[in-house]
């Protein structure tokens, strides 16, 4: 009986133990933007991340207009973009084209993009 009790006990505390780092994992949020960087000649350097590559350009272009003050804007002298998802960009579109009609049939969205699957990164300096 007493066994009993403990391993029932050891289980408890396993699962509570997972369901914690569940949770604590779940609110977890992914930084869209890195800090911008300052280089020489007022230049700067920003990185937007995103699951597709106008989520990224939008979120690299916010950031870069948090970067200017007020009364100056962002102009972009240089962009890179760059696909860094699980399989290659073509693919991964067939997939998700793929699962949106799967989605419909069984009442369930998949979709293999993550929050990371793009990043565009913005060279540029504030213009008056």
């Amino acid at each position: 009986m007493q066994n009993l009790v403990k391993t029932h006990s050891r289980k408890w505390v396993v699962g509570a133990s997972v369901l914690s780092i569940v949770a604590l994992v779940g609110c977890q949020s992914t930084e869209t933007t890195t800090l911008a960087m300052q280089k020489e000649n007022n230049q700067y350097q920003i990185t937007g991340i995103g699951k597709d590559k106008l989520t990224a350009q939008n979120n690299a272009v916010k950031a870069a207009q948090k970067t200017c003050s007020r009364g100056t804007s962002p102009v972009v002298t240089n962009e890179a973009v760059q696909y860094n998802g699980v399989v290659d960009e073509k693919t991964g579109k067939m997939i998700n084209q793929a699962g949106t009609i799967a989605g419909v049939l069984i009442g369930k969205n998949v979709n293999i993009s993550q929050d990371t699957d793009y990043q565009v990164t913005l060279d540029f300096y504030c213009k008056s």
